[in-house]
């Protein structure tokens, strides 16, 4: 009798046990996500560009890496990972662990257009991801061969026009925001100019000055031999004028009424990324972009610093995912 007795004590306590624990549990799992974050970072940080170095996307990250590893505490690394239009960077950083070690620098194509674009997506932009924060604009110079006749994009679409499929533009990748731009003014203008896409813009670049291809729309790597003189700046896809290039019209105003392209990047983690560490790097992030040095820094590459909460950059992409799901699903781009 007494062995049973002490069974049935040791069983009664071991359940009471179980239930404190039970009882106490949520609020300590509470504690202990606060308490992680409180520790972050504790390696290093990896931000991966869906596109080849010397692009925008890429020294927009880079830009804000270097600042943020001046922080003693803080060591963010860059990594380049091209290939299907930024969905194979997006789909590794959408399936890595929600801890904050692994961003993403997004844009257009990877976080709104391409789901219009390709058939098969690996990830779901809308699902999948945590916004950290806008974090700038570029300016779309739309340039073209200098040996080309072309001035404006008046004598652009009337040349187009006269030799329909002989002029070509290059991208960097199905989805990314020359692409975008291109699509739209052949959509909007009516003419036949053939798209090349890279991995990266700065690959287009050598072939653009050796007239491999005609044209394309960038600022940050082409604008540098518009002032050499070895390409030409006819507009800006942008709704409004360059400050850089005043002098520049937007396509809008000089041609095709309505026109307006323009490129985005931001921050972006996995979802599931505690709130805590989120904020942090927004805070963080949007800090670095709010220096006047920065700001002449992009300015000079033709981008302007746009930084935002998480929930506005939720917002902003959903509005262009709707903006140019409406032109892809018009043009029919659907590539496996």
């Amino acid at each position: 009798m007494k062995i049973m007795r002490f069974r049935i004590n040791t069983l009664w306590h071991v359940c009471k046990t179980i239930a404190f624990v039970l009882t106490f549990l949520p609020g300590l799992l509470v504690i202990s996500g606060p308490a992680q974050a409180a520790d972050y970072p504790d390696r290093p940080i990896r931000v991966v560009v869906p596109f080849g170095a010397g692009g925008l996307t890429d020294i927009v990250a880079r830009l804000v890496a270097e600042q943020l590893s001046k922080d003693p505490a803080w060591n963010v690394i860059v990594e380049n990972k091209t290939g299907a239009g930024g969905n194979i960077a997006a789909a590794e950083v959408a399936r890595s662990r929600p801890d904050g070690y692994t961003l993403l620098m997004g844009s257009i194509g990877t976080n709104a257009s391409n789901p219009y674009i390709y058939r098969k997506m690996a990830y779901d932009p809308k699902k999948d991801f945590a916004p950290i924060t806008l974090a700038a604009t570029g300016t779309l110079l739309l340039v073209v061969n200098s040996a080309l006749p072309i001035h404006s994009t008046e004598e652009l679409i009337n040349y187009a026009k006269q030799h329909p499929g002989k002029l070509s533009y290059g991208s960097g990748g199905m989805g990314a925001s020359q692409h975008l731009a291109g699509e739209l003014l052949k959509s909007m203008a009516g003419v036949d100019i053939q798209h090349v896409p890279y991995k990266g813009l700065a690959p287009a670049i050598p072939d653009l000055l050796a007239g491999r291809i005609s044209l394309t729309f960038d600022m940050a790597t082409a604008l540098p031999y518009v002032k050499e003189g070895k390409l030409r700046a006819i507009a800006v896809a942008n709704p409004k004028r360059s400050q850089a290039l005043p002098d520049v019209p937007t396509i809008g105003e000089s041609g095709v009424p309505g026109y307006a392209a323009s490129a985005w990047y931001g921050f972006f983690a996995p979802a599931g990324t505690p709130a805590d560490i989120v904020q942090l790097l927004n805070d963080k992030i949007t800090h670095i972009l709010l220096q006047d040095d920065m700001r002449q820094r992009l300015m000079a590459m033709g981008a302007e610093p746009a930084v935002s909460t998480p929930e506005e950059l939720a917002a902003y992409v959903a509005a262009e995912s709707d903006k140019w799901g409406k032109v892809l699903k018009s043009l029919n781009l659907n590539l496996d």
